[in-house]
């Protein structure tokens, strides 16, 4: 993300409190590159994540801004929190990713305060870009492989939550422009958890493909194209007590 966009999230976020010192809860903090500025800032804030790996580089960053971070190490289905213990609780790019996202969401649901609200958060680029035609041609290429396709388990979750909630709201926290290229798609693709967790030849086969469709498409791999990104957030506000 560019410079200052993470803190323009973090002033969306607190945004949502309505003026009061909230508790946050980062469900998914990783590496801190959404909860460095509350904790710069000295937010109640508390990250969480499953990795040790990425919490590990938390507080390494943390204590570059000096400043200090409260953090855990926890399942997200089942967090060591009491009920309706915080104000404010994120989801960052995670909904989509775990495969137990209705207790996580249920979790999360506990943990937030009666008329709390859960803001779920995703980075949003063209739907004709770079990344989005590479990842469209790629899961085609898996498919044909005898990969099955990955189940969209993001729309069931906003489905869920708009269920239970009392409001809800959509709120673009910032824009910018990126330079995307098939080039910086393909170095990235190895390290992703999903795809690392193919078999080798699978995984050779598909980025040889894959190259060589976007040597065809775009000409060049190398090639910067610039392109329009926005972060946005859907609130699900909620009031009164838990069902």
């Amino acid at each position: 993300m560019p410079e200052g966009v993470p803190e323009r999230i973090r002033a969306a976020v607190l945004s949502v409190a309505g003026g009061r010192w909230p508790a946050v809860l980062d469900l998914g903090a990783g590496t801190g590159r959404i909860g460095l500025p509350f904790v710069a800032a000295g937010d109640n804030y508390t990250g969480v994540d499953l990795s040790f790996g990425m919490l590990r580089e938390f507080p390494r960053r943390a204590r570059l801004a000096q400043c200090r971070a409260r953090l855990a190490q926890c399942n997200g289905e089942a967090l060591p929190f009491r009920d309706g213990a915080f104000d404010v609780v994120l989801l960052i790019s995670v909904v989509g990713a775990v495969r137990g996202w209705r207790r996580l969401l249920a979790e999360g649901r506990r943990v937030t305060r009666g008329d709390g609200a859960i803001v779920v958060g995703k980075t949003v680029g063209p739907a004709d870009g770079v990344d989005a035609r590479m990842k469209e041609r790629l899961a085609a290429i898996l498919e044909d492989l005898g990969v099955p396709a990955e189940e969209k388990k993001s729309g069931k979750g906003l489905a869920w939550l708009e269920s239970v909630a009392a409001e809800k709201r959509v709120e673009v926290a910032a824009s910018w422009n990126a330079e995307r290229s098939p080039r910086a798609f393909l170095d990235r693709k190895p390290t992703g958890a999903k795809f690392s967790e193919l078999p080798a030849d699978v995984r050779n086969e598909a980025l040889r493909r894959l190259t060589a469709w976007a040597q065809s498409t775009f000409g060049s791999l190398d090639a910067p194209h610039s392109e329009p990104y926005t972060f946005e957030l859907t609130i699900f506000r909620f009031s009164g007590d838990h069902e």
